[in-house]
């Protein structure tokens, strides 16, 4: 019997490993090592149980015997098998197959702390879940832009000195995504182009009398609306369009007439061509007032939200189950005459120092949600591109020494509660239509009653 065959019938023969029938055998002395016996290692898998020999590599481990073309080193049968052969075998140098897939992990990683599958967590705006993918867990999340997102207001803190203004991070807008600031935060519907076209009125005055610096605030103290807070709901044109009335009436009589007028009536009565919480046309709006007319605060209290409409849609304030006002002999709900347009920025101030805060309607950019103080200028620093219009009320102006120099800016009273920007306010770059605020600018005239005009004409000459 050849010595092939002897090692053959050992091999066959023995219950703890198998070798290829095929395998072939050689007396290379001059590389029959030691190899194995110097590493040491002849359990398992382990690719580093390895040894250089004739410019490759030779391993010591079980998996050598595993290949459908062996590796192993010549010394690997006696040292590792414990089988004496008198003629080395010599390996059959291959490149290894790859590593076998690791395990996959048990869970993933946020924040630091493990999520085990299927946990969910809500990353700001957007809900991540601990998923299988191919075999191992990932955390898959939604990709939706966030209303709040840090690098705006990082990018704006550090540019401040330039975009003179400063941004924050707001609770009541975290986790909440763009489109539905967009939807919820807003609500002013784009003017119809007939009503664009609207010819503004024109004033005759001295540009040059009109003051550097003018607070409706400071000049009427308890006849401004104070600030209110528009809520999850589209209802900008409404409040606005009732705060500038309420203004107008207390203004225009003294006083005598000092209201707050219901914005809930117009978001639940006024539903010709408008949407109630998903937006509504100012123009439709002051229609509605001068038709219709309003009732206070009191008698139609603000839910934000689309609540029926439950008083008469016209009528006296009693009909409507509302009260009369205690110092004013009204019986009839609040009107005013048609809304009229102010046609650009002299003409926006005189008209406030006349008759009150106008309202105005701006182009929201993602940015301005983030706005804590300062002269608000869009800084492009956007990332999401979806843009929407809110209506605001104009209640003074005034200027300011920036590191830009001196810098006009508009005082504006918005509808997101006091909590957010200046108490409520913002001030934006005047003069220069900045995000479109100069645009539409409406005034109106409220109906306040002859009998009190008349009525405070004889107290004020009773007075000289």
């Amino acid at each position: 019997m050849t010595l092939n065959n002897i090692l053959k019938s050992i091999l066959f023969s023995t219950s703890v490993f198998s070798i290829a029938s095929s395998l072939p055998l050689d007396d290379f002395s001059d590389i029959q090592g030691p190899y194995c016996e110097t590493i040491g290692c002849c359990q398992s898998r382990q690719d580093g149980c390895s040894f250089p020999v004739l410019g490759t590599l030779c391993y010591c481990d079980e998996f050598c015997t595993n290949m459908e073309v062996e590796d192993c080193c010549p010394d690997f049968y006696p040292v590792c098998r414990h089988i004496n052969i008198t003629t080395t075998i010599r390996p059959f140098i291959t490149t290894r197959r790859p590593p076998p897939p690791p395990a996959p992990s048990t869970s993933c990683l946020y924040n630091g702390r493990a999520l085990f599958f299927k946990q969910k967590v809500k990353d700001n705006c957007n809900l991540c879940e601990c998923t299988e993918v191919n075999g191992k867990l990932e955390l898959l999340c939604e990709t939706n832009v966030c209303l709040m997102d840090r690098n705006i207001i990082e990018s704006v803190n550090l540019e401040q000195d330039m975009l003179g203004w400063r941004a924050t991070n707001y609770s009541e807008f975290w986790g909440r995504t763009l489109d539905e600031g967009v939807r919820y935060r807003l609500g002013t519907l784009i003017p119809q182009s007939f009503v664009m076209r609207m010819n503004p009125v024109r004033r005759i005055y001295d540009i040059h009398s009109l003051p550097r610096n003018f607070d409706s605030e400071e000049i009427w103290p308890r006849y401004i609306s104070g600030i209110q807070d528009q809520g999850w709901c589209g209802a900008s044109w409404a409040i606005s369009t009732a705060a500038v009335a309420s203004d107008r009436y207390a203004i225009v009589s003294r006083g005598l007439e000092e209201v707050k007028l219901s914005a809930q009536n117009l978001l639940s009565c006024d539903t010709m061509g408008q949407q109630s919480c998903e937006g509504g046309h100012l123009d439709r709006a002051w229609s509605f007032i001068k038709k219709f007319g309003l009732v206070d605060e009191e008698c139609f209290p603000y839910v934000a939200g689309n609540e029926p409409c439950t008083i008469r849609r016209s009528g006296k304030l009693i009909e409507s189950g509302c009260k009369p006002p205690r110092f004013s002999e009204r019986t009839r709900r609040y009107t005013v005459g048609p809304a009229y347009r102010l046609g650009n920025e002299t003409d926006i101030m005189y008209e406030i120092t006349k008759s009150g805060p106008v309202q105005a309607t701006m182009k929201v950019h993602h940015d301005f949600y983030s706005y804590e103080g300062g002269i608000y200028r869009h800084s492009d620093l956007n990332y999401g591109q979806k843009t929407g219009y809110l209506s605001v009320r104009i209640v003074g102006w005034g200027e300011e020494y920036t590191s830009r120099g001196i810098q006009k800016y508009w005082k504006v009273a918005n509808s997101w509660g006091t909590q957010w920007g200046e108490n409520g306010y913002f001030r934006i770059v005047k003069g220069t239509n900045e995000c479109e605020i100069e645009s539409f600018v409406l005034g109106t005239w409220p109906h306040v009653d002859r009998k009190i005009l008349l009525a405070h004409g004889r107290r004020n000459s009773n007075r000289i």
